[in-house]
């Protein structure tokens, strides 16, 4: 029923479906609920040290790896499936992957930020040359190219509101949901790169091979996101 070459009594290949931890994860559980798969119980026991698990469906099995992570597996084909924040894709632009969902939760925003006693004389126009900590260089690269700015990247893999009040940079490119981290530590946003979302993603090749079995997915997927949004 998955190849569409072979007989209906043939079962499916095994796909391996990797997804983000953290607060992706919260956010994307409810639609793998919805579209059938269900982890086995372990999945949420935060002392399972077990980054590989089993669901209700005998042909799909989780891995729960970083968000940044998450796009490598898919795209050099350990997983088949995926679910990664657009600027995860825009960061890593990864060729091998296919991004046809989106599931249209885990909302925030890409953000040039600086601090608050800074912005106020500041002129983002006038920028020629700035120093940026972020987690995303690549991208951050990308950005300020396009307005002829050189963007010198200092990348770090968390607290990047601590780089200005530390003097490792000026400014900060991240994600913003609320803003209350900003505002916590005296910053302000002064640019908006991108607003973010999280979304389905197939390996390419994978797709090619396999395009009845990964399509149904697609499809289910689709179906529950626009669901969950009317």
């Amino acid at each position: 029923m998955y190849d569409r070459n072979g007989p209906d009594s043939r079962k499916p290949e095994p796909l391996t479906f990797a997804l983000p931890k953290g607060r992706v994860l919260d956010a994307v559980l409810p639609l793998m609920k919805r579209a059938g798969i269900e982890p086995e119980p372990g999945f949420a026991d935060p002392d399972d040290r077990r980054l590989r698990f089993a669901t209700n469906r005998p042909e799909i099995s989780i891995v729960r790896v970083r968000s940044f992570d998450v796009a490598t597996f898919v795209a050099f084909g350990a997983a088949e499936l995926g679910v990664a924040g657009s600027d995860v894709l825009m960061e890593f632009d990864y060729n091998e992957i296919y991004a046809p969902v989106d599931l249209k939760v885990a909302r925030c925003r890409l953000v040039v930020a600086e601090p608050a006693d800074m912005a106020s004389a500041d002129d983002p126009a006038r920028w020629s040359h700035v120093r940026v900590a972020t987690k995303y260089p690549a991208l951050t690269r990308r950005h300020f190219a396009k307005r002829g700015v050189q963007a010198e990247c200092i990348v770090l893999s968390g607290a990047v509101e601590l780089a200005p009040v530390m003097g490792l940079s000026q400014h900060i490119v991240d994600l913003v949901e609320t803003g209350g981290t900003l505002r916590a530590n005296g910053l302000v946003e002064v640019e908006r790169i991108a607003e973010v979302s999280s979304r389905l993603i197939v390996n390419r090749a994978a797709l090619k091979t396999r395009p009845t079995q990964l399509g149904e997915w697609i499809d289910r997927f689709r179906e529950v996101a626009d669901a969950a949004q009317a």
